[in-house]
């Protein structure tokens, strides 16, 4: 397979925020002001005008208001004639007159409403596309679209093939970012498209039984290292986007360039497939600008965008489908349990800093090259936590999948206090001394062979006082599995007679933000493997901490979340313990231990399961 296909998405939203806010300055709310609406609509006609001169088709999503606007529903329909595009449809975009009477209130954002008003909201909203255009959607989209809500539509409405599911990463990052007044916390979720699963939006499917009937695609394709860094919106291949962050220069966007073919290059970690989007409304070209830039290089930037696209078109390097197109292609050709791989490179900052980042039906995992190869984000789709949102839930705002390991919200290997924080890592110890490879700065490379995803990282040399060795890396993620196998091995010593020790550990918790959530009724736990004795601890804050000599399994049950962890030597014997936190050090650790020698390799396995 050769494919690197795009998605181009559109939506007439007649009365965006920000320009509403623009227009409407020294003035009273009026969401139905003329002069909003008509600039809106001509930014639309501008935005596909762009496109199709470039010879694309897009994806029109409809919003609540521009259901109700003849112009807009006829300016549509001409669109899709005459070039093909795809007639669907948003949530996003509520704030109109029309929605406020009809539903009396102020609510923006779908997935916050109760779920009897979501279900009245989409049925009003089907019910007026079938009417404008004579047939439902194929292609739906917002923010968030939650699974009770994606599941109700695509029993009411089969013709949904595809939707615009969830932010990538936009979380607490987002919030403070937006002065704290974004609630919306959505990440969690997989950076490139998925077959969500009926329990969570967010978890890719496992088999046919648990697909909830529409492929999944995220607003917006990120910077899957600049935004796992940083705020989400400002580093996306959205290019008022590349404005917001003030990465560009003049009317010059190599940025913006360098994402997409970073994009276009994760076909060699995804048999031969890689995908990009671009989500745009009216409201990111304001004629009276938006940040520093004015209206005409907020015009141009596009046109930029669109040509090269056109560029890759023209070399036969890019093709663009429409969402529902899209949709069919990708069940003919991604089995449910194939992963989606990314070793993305630091393309903003120009440093050599690496994330490998890996998304199937059991997990998501971030593995960090500037910290020696440490896992700095796990999240554990095998448990398919159901978390529904919106009023009358327990997590009303909050859509995120919680995690078990997330370096930036809970301190990673780097605290300033002598508490952990969260993260899997390695330590060598030698006389006494010991070392992190949190602290080595290595690099990564890529190969797939029998079903396995294998990173192999480059050596890392450490200095002890009076020895030197050079350690070298790798993790095989496991297709189906659940489970990564990681291998250490000494690869180069000043004493080839001295022996060293090799604590593969994980310190982890759970949450959705950097606040923490209470441990009781976490469980760790160890077996021997000669006698399967069995060891454990009731989390309690009490710093406690159990030792097995022989050991078989070291686990951690989190049963708020739902999800068991188990590490075990693979061919190998090895020491295990685990240790429960205390207040200030909300954590739990469970680790392996084994005595090495050079040459000698220790391997390693964690599995990531659903503790029923």
């Amino acid at each position: 397979m050769d494919k690197f296909i795009l998605n181009i998405i559109h939506r007439p939203e007649l009365v965006p925020e920000y320009i509403e806010k623009t227009a409407a300055s020294g003035k009273t709310e009026d969401v139905s002001r003329q002069e909003v609406i008509s600039e809106s609509l001509d930014i639309f006609k501008l935005q596909q005008k762009i496109a199709h001169d470039c010879g694309f088709k897009t994806t029109i999503q409809m919003t609540y208001s521009s259901l109700l606007d003849e112009q807009a529903v006829n300016l549509v329909k001409h669109d899709s004639e005459k070039y093909g595009d795809e007639i669907g449809m948003t949530f996003i975009g509520l704030t109109c007159k029309d929605f406020r009477e009809r539903f009396k209130t102020k609510e923006i954002a779908i997935w916050l409403f109760s779920m009897e008003d979501k279900k009245k909201i989409t049925d009003f909203m089907f019910s007026r596309f079938k009417q404008a255009f004579g047939f439902y959607p194929r292609s739906i989209g917002a923010y968030y679209l939650d699974a009770e809500l994606v599941s109700y539509i695509k029993h009411k409405y089969p013709e949904v093939h595809c939707a615009v599911a969830t932010c990538w990463e936009e979380g607490p990052k987002a919030y403070r970012n937006a002065n704290n007044s974004w609630y919306t916390f959505l990440d969690g979720g997989p950076f490139n498209p998925w077959i969500p699963s009926k329990s969570n939006i967010h978890c890719p499917a496992v088999d046919e039984s648990d697909d909830i009937g529409i492929v999944a695609i995220p607003h917006l394709s990120r910077d899957l290292l600049a935004v796992f860094d940083g705020p989400g919106s400002f580093f996306g291949t959205h290019p008022q986007n590349i404005m917001r962050g003030l990465v560009y220069k003049g009317e010059k966007i190599p940025y913006l360039y360098n994402l997409i073919d970073q994009y276009k290059s994760l076909k060699q970690y995804n048999k031969g497939y890689s995908y990009n989007m671009i989500f745009v409304g009216p409201g990111w070209m304001s004629k009276s600008g938006r940040w520093e830039a004015p209206y005409e290089l907020l015009v141009k930037n596009y046109e930029n965008c669109m040509a090269y696209y056109a560029d890759l078109k023209k070399k036969n390097e890019i093709e663009d489908k429409t969402m529902s197109e899209f949709a069919l292609w990708f069940r003919e050709h991604k089995p449910y349990k194939e992963p989606c791989c990314a070793l993305w490179k630091d393309i903003l900052f120009g440093s050599e800093k690496q994330l490998f980042w890996y998304v199937d039906p059991y997990f998501r995992v971030a593995i960090d090259m500037n910290q020696g190869g440490a896992i700095v984000d796990l999240r554990p789709y095998a448990a398919k936590l159901e978390r529904p949102v919106g009023v009358g839930t327990k997590h009303i705002q909050d859509a995120s999948y919680p995690y078990i390991i997330q370096s930036f919200y809970r301190a990673g290997f780097f605290t300033h206090y002598a508490g952990e924080g969260a993260i899997k890592s390695c330590t060598i110890e030698y006389n006494g001394e010991e070392v992190d490879l949190c602290t080595c700065r290595t690099q990564a490379h890529f190969k797939e062979k029998n079903g396995l995803r294998i990173l192999s990282l480059n050596d890392v040399e450490i200095e002890f006082k009076d020895l030197t060795i050079k350690v070298a890396s790798q993790f095989e993620l496991c297709e189906g599995s659940g489970e990564i196998i990681i291998t250490r091995k000494i690869t180069e010593i000043s004493d080839p007679g001295a022996s060293l020790i090799i604590n593969e550990y994980l310190t982890g918790c759970y949450g959705t933000t950097e606040y923490p959530e209470d441990l009781t009724g976490v469980v760790l736990s160890g077996t021997s493997r000669g006698n399967k004795k069995k060891k454990e601890i009731k989390y309690a804050y009490k710093c406690r901490e159990q030792v097995i000599a022989d050991v078989d399994t070291v686990q951690a049950v989190i049963p708020q979340i739902a999800s068991k962890l188990t590490l075990f030597p693979v061919d190998t014997t090895a020491e295990g313990y685990f240790r429960e936190g205390y207040a200030f050090s909300p954590m739990f650790t469970i680790g392996l231990k084994k005595s090495c020698k050079y040459k000698e390799e220790y391997r390693s396995c964690l599995r990531v399961e659903k503790e029923d």
